[in-house]
């Protein structure tokens, strides 16, 4: 603690609420200096040579002198193996453990190792216990090292405060490194959120959820998952470290021809700072392996029609809130949602905050009555105030992280003296699931988990609750360490588990700015501040295409990076938002306050957004029955393009739209490498062949975007009703595309459309047969209705 860290806090949170966060991290230096283990003698590991191995289903048990691996090949393909005896469950990520392949076979290799062979992987673990992820053929995809690990030979305390913990892992255990090959031409993907992407390059990668303002000095709100996408010529292949504690991921890209004449493979380095070494490994192509994740993890949770929209985002009294609907009216920009923030422990007493009582259902009921639903926004601080119902409440439910002498843990948050829900206990999420309930019934129509990772203010060190807090960890037991990543994940349950005793038979809408790998089950994410800069514009994309490939599918940054964008990036921002899952604004001067120019600019892109909303409602859909997300990567169905791979400032809608937003200030042009296959340009018409690049005019009233030829997708006609639109085949080549129809049901079904050229006229068909049962609209150069 240094005068700098204390003017810091001051300025960030005011005098009272700074030194309180001075006291509190006093506290939780403390209370970790006298719980958690002191540092002593460790000695390094490794597995030794194999000695045995014992035949499981899907797999079996090899036996090392120091250590044992399990490996197991689930009914889908997925590839588990864990080490001491670390098994699948209990896994916060999972959404069940998955039959393991009963024509797995475990039989000895050569040099004294061992494999397991299956119909779509080969695992091949060597005697000293490097393993080997092989594609039926035996095309090498991954090489895990032997991995080792430290163990501490005087701690004086339990193994599981020495990070053991209760999934695995022998006592005294404190930490694992384990190192990988793949190939000279791989590229990395995923880690979550994270706005260096969406491909990951040479460098360190932490492991630990936090917000603006972190320990590291970074300007984003970081969503981490231990998930890994790799790209490669020889295939593609996802790996997950089921493991929450903190960690470091080193990555080094590799260089073909390198060096001598000789190529030098890509490295990864996983560095956990305990619990179990245990992760999954899925092969395929992108779309095969997103689907075999998504069976892993369970299906992303489609978001209600409505939330497609425009929303927005404001503090303050009803009047206000009023306004803001009103000035969208007035300068003719659609709302489907405002979201207010809100929350258990909340200054009620401030100046400007939206009241409870009998006046909040009332706004929710006028804002309804305007076609506008409202969102609470939430964050997990509760105020310390005895006689307060929020905090009384968790107190008698007995709700709250406390520390390991039994005392509530403490924060400063924006309530101010804070403590916080322990999420990993059953008991606390259903009370929290029950204040949930109670938004519902007060005519909300969604939630936002705000600040969850969790996050209080922080004068000095990290931002973050102590680690040596206790938490349940669904009765296991464990401490901070464990809990700190799944916390904000766990939150998200509580909500929904809330929302659907409150609404059974609903489809839910919730969104988080912190989760963890599975967060898809419970909603989607909203990636907050990412910095009022052309920078942030970019890295918006980058954490909504990272997120979508570990398997979160609706995601999207705040719009003008939560600050005093200038008026070509808000336009650009609105422009690239209107093709992502999520729209957000925040409150302060709307479009309206950029001149006339600007606004008129961000309503064509919103228009064209109430458009095809049809068609983000399919790609809803389609995440739940695939994985697939909506925003995927330009080579999502060509990864050995290489060209592609580097391709990082376009991206594609679903399989029909190829966007590429204006990521540079003064562009009125700019270079789009396309795909393979025919490309529309939609505001002209033109055709582009690719693969290859091209340069398209980008003036300020739009951004490119292109259509795959024999597209078929659904939008909004001029009437308010589902339209087909259908962007011209080439000849010989079928198009088409899925409609999920209107019904808001949990799980409406889908309808495929094919089309073809057929004397020069296009022809659009039900398939199975039937009448198409939409009005068809053809486009394209020179294209004729069929």
């Amino acid at each position: 603690m240094n005068g700098r860290d204390l003017v810091r806090s001051v300025r960030a949170v005011g005098a009272a609420q700074g030194l309180r966060s001075v006291r509190a991290a006093w506290r939780r230096r403390r209370a970790d200096a006298v719980a958690l283990p002191r540092g002593g003698r460790e000695r390094a590991r490794v597995p030794g040579e194999a000695e045995g191995a014992e035949p499981q289903p899907g797999g079996g048990v090899i036996r090392f002198a120091r250590s044992s691996l399990r490996v197991r090949v689930a009914a889908g393909g997925a590839v588990f193996c864990g080490w001491d005896g670390a098994a699948p469950e209990p896994s916060y990520a999972l959404a069940g453990c998955p039959q393991a392949d009963a024509r797995a076979v475990l039989e000895p290799d050569t040099e004294g190792g061992w494999r397991v062979v299956s119909e779509r992987v080969t695992v091949v673990v060597s005697r000293h216990g490097a393993v080997e992820v092989r594609t039926p053929g035996g095309v090498l995809l991954r090489r895990e090292l032997p991995p080792r690990w430290w163990d501490r030979t005087d701690a004086g305390t339990s193994g599981e405060a020495d990070g053991a913990g209760p999934e695995g892992g022998s006592p005294g255990r404190s930490r694992w490194v384990q190192r990988s090959e793949v190939a000279a031409d791989a590229r990395f993907f995923g880690l979550g959120g994270r706005a260096a992407g969406p491909r990951l390059r040479d460098g360190s990668y932490r492991l630990w959820n936090t917000a603006p303002g972190g320990p590291d000095g970074a300007g984003e709100d970081r969503l981490t998952m231990p998930v890994q996408l790799v790209v490669a010529d020889a295939g593609t292949h996802l790996v997950f470290h089921d493991n929450s504690w903190d960690g470091w991921v080193t990555l080094r890209e590799g260089r073909e021809g390198a060096g001598s004449g000789h190529d030098r493979r890509g490295a990864c380095a996983l560095r956990l700072d305990g619990g179990p070494l245990r992760y999954w490994v899925l092969v395929g192509t992108p779309a095969r392996v997103l689907m075999g994740w998504t069976a892993l993890t369970g299906a992303p949770l489609p978001p209600p029609r409505w939330a497609f929209g425009a929303q927005h985002a404001l503090r303050g009294d009803a009047p206000r809130v009023r306004r803001a609907v009103a000035a969208h009216r007035e300068h003719g920009l659609p709302l489907a949602a405002v979201h207010l923030e809100l929350g258990p422990g909340a200054r009620r007493e401030r100046a400007g905050e939206v009241p409870e009582g009998a006046a909040l259902p009332r706004l929710t009921r006028e804002l309804l009555g305007e076609g506008v639903r409202a969102v609470a926004v939430e964050g997990p601080a509760v105020r310390v105030r005895a006689g307060a119902r929020e905090y009384d409440g968790g107190v008698a439910a007995g709700a709250f992280v406390r520390d390991a002498r039994g005392r509530e843990v403490r924060g400063v948050a924006g309530p101010g003296e804070s403590v916080f829900p322990d999420f990993t206990d059953p008991a606390a999420r259903a009370w929290w699931g029950g204040r949930s309930a109670e938004r519902w019934a007060q005519g909300f129509a969604g939630a936002g988990h705000d600040l969850a990772a969790p996050v209080p203010f922080a004068a000095c060190g990290e931002v973050a609750l102590e680690r040596s807090a206790r938490h349940a960890l669904e009765g296991r037991g464990g401490d901070h360490r464990e809990a700190h990543n799944v916390y904000a994940l766990q939150m998200a349950r509580a909500g929904q588990e809330g929302a659907g005793a409150a609404r059974p038979g609903e489809r839910p809408f919730a969104f988080s700015r912190s989760g963890w790998a599975g967060l898809q089950r419970y909603g989607g994410v909203w990636s907050a501040d990412a910095g009022a800069d052309w920078p942030g514009l970019r890295a918006s994309l980058a954490l909504v295409l990272g997120l979508g490939l570990c398997g979160v599918p609706y995601s999207g940054p705040e719009v003008g990076g939560g600050g005093a964008a200038g008026a070509e990036l808000y336009l650009r921002w609105c422009q690239l938002a209107a093709y992502l899952p999520l729209f957000r604004t925040r409150d302060g001067a709307g479009p309206w306050g950029h001149g006339a120019e600007v606004l008129a600019h961000v309503r064509a892109a919103l228009a064209e957004r109430e458009r095809l909303v049809p068609y983000f409602a399919t790609l809803g859909q389609l995440a739940r029955l695939t994985g697939a997300p909506y925003v995927r990567p330009v080579w999502w169905r060509t990864p050995h393009d290489r060209a592609l791979r580097d391709c990082e400032d376009a991206f594609l809608l679903g399989d029909a739209l190829l966007v590429a937003p204006v990521l540079e200030p003064g562009a009125r042009t700019r270079v789009v490498r396309l795909p393979r296959g025919r490309w529309y340009d939609t505001a002209t018409g033109r055709a582009y062949d690719g693969p290859g690049p091209v340069r398209l005019a980008a003036p300020l009233s739009r951004i490119p975007v292109l259509a795959r030829a024999g597209a078929v997708l659904p939008v909004t006609g001029a009437d308010g009703t589902t339209e087909l639109e259908v962007w011209a085949p080439v000849t010989g080549r079928n198009g088409g595309g899925l409609v999920v129809p209107e019904d808001e049901g949990a799980q409406p079904e889908a309808t495929r459309f094919v089309s073809w050229l057929e004397r020069g006229r296009v022809v659009v068909e039900r398939q199975g047969g039937g009448a198409v049962g939409y009005r068809v609209r053809v486009r394209g150069a020179g294209a004729a209705e069929g």
